[in-house]
């Protein structure tokens, strides 16, 4: 069964499973279980956003904010580098998306009109779902 997984990496990591192209699981975990997650569930494809791609993601700050969107960002760089090394050392095809590539932020309505999906959702598991959306029927 081709399964794709989508990732919205952050402090609350958001995750969704598409099998045979529909959304079938929504959930979030720690930055630290994304090995086990991808590894567990061995999908064909994992497709998550990727702030890399994206050349300002913020609006400038000054002070110690600034400091605290920077460290913010680096730290979801580098969960991008563990998604991509992860998948690289399992042999899974996998990229990033840009955070504008991914599209507006829906809210749970809108979300459940544009996939059909009926269950509670946050906005991470959202975000994850819906960076994979595209992909939901691609095979690796």
């Amino acid at each position: 069964m081709n399964i794709i997984i989508g990732l919205d990496p952050g402090a609350s990591t958001g995750c969704a499973i598409y099998r045979a192209g529909q959304l079938a699981h929504l959930q979030t975990i720690e930055p630290h279980e994304i090995d086990s997650y991808i590894t567990e569930v061995q999908p064909a494809r994992v497709v998550f956003e990727d702030s890399r791609l994206q050349s300002k993601v913020w609006t400038p700050a000054k002070g110690a904010a600034a400091l605290k969107v920077a460290r913010n960002i680096g730290e979801i760089d580098a969960w991008c580098r563990l998604i991509t090394a992860v998948c690289a050392r399992l042999g899974i095809a996998a990229h990033g998306i840009s955070p504008k590539g991914k599209g507006a932020k829906l809210t749970a309505e809108q979300f459940a009109v544009v996939t059909g999906w009926a269950g509670r959702s946050n906005q991470h598991e959202r975000d994850a779902a819906l960076v994979a959306r595209p992909y939901r029927g691609a095979a690796a």
